[in-house]
């Protein structure tokens, strides 16, 4: 892999919010969603996947206080494959830092960023929450639902999926008016968060 600061653009010197910032960019820029039925839709992924290693490598350096002067080869996606053992790994501690701060379509950028064949129980659960926050209820029972099968043994998607049990019925489909009013939408908002924080 090449130097990640240079695949990210930035200087060596750049903070961790200007990384986060490069790294958001060129994710939107080329999400695979992006260039669906696109000749250039493999070089997309190919061009999201370095990007993810790349962030990766510089938020594992920054964690361990490693040295930035090693050769810079391949390396496991902070967004991309593999499984996590468990449920709030570091795999995705950035999504669940900005669904902690109410920054839900941040998190929907970094999550929407995964390929779909890295797409494990844990992302489910935290893209379930995001549809959850803007109101998606059908969806965001279904994501979590997912996670559960998936990790069946995990009391932390469990109890979210109970929680959201009850809020189905009032949703008919992603995206429409589900004639909610905005005091319930923040209610359900306001639960989503505490069973974030207050777990």
């Amino acid at each position: 892999m090449k130097d990640p600061y240079e695949v990210l653009g930035v200087p060596r010197s750049a903070t961790d919010d200007e990384i986060k910032a490069a790294y958001r960019k060129l994710a939107r820029k080329y999400h695979p969603d992006k260039y669906t039925d696109n000749p250039l839709s493999d070089l997309a992924q190919e061009k999201m996947q370095e990007i993810n290693e790349a962030y990766d490598a510089i938020v594992k350096e920054r964690r361990t206080g490693g040295s930035s002067s090693g050769s810079y080869t391949g390396g496991q996606s902070n967004y991309g494959g593999g499984s996590t053992g468990s449920a709030g790994s570091s795999r995705y501690a950035d999504v669940r830092r900005l669904l902690a701060a109410n920054r839900y379509m941040d998190a929907e950028t970094l999550l929407d960023g995964v390929p779909s064949a890295g797409r494990d129980a844990e992302w489910y659960y935290l893209k379930g929450l995001v549809l959850y926050r803007k109101g998606w209820l059908d969806d965001a029972y279904n994501h979590v639902q997912r996670a559960c099968q998936m990790d069946p043994y995990n009391s932390e998607y469990r109890n979210q999926l109970n929680r959201m049990s009850g809020s189905r019925g009032y949703t008919t489909a992603a995206g429409s008016d589900n004639g909610m009013c905005d005091c319930c939408c923040s209610l359900l908002a306001a639960d989503c968060l505490c069973s974030l924080c207050c777990r």
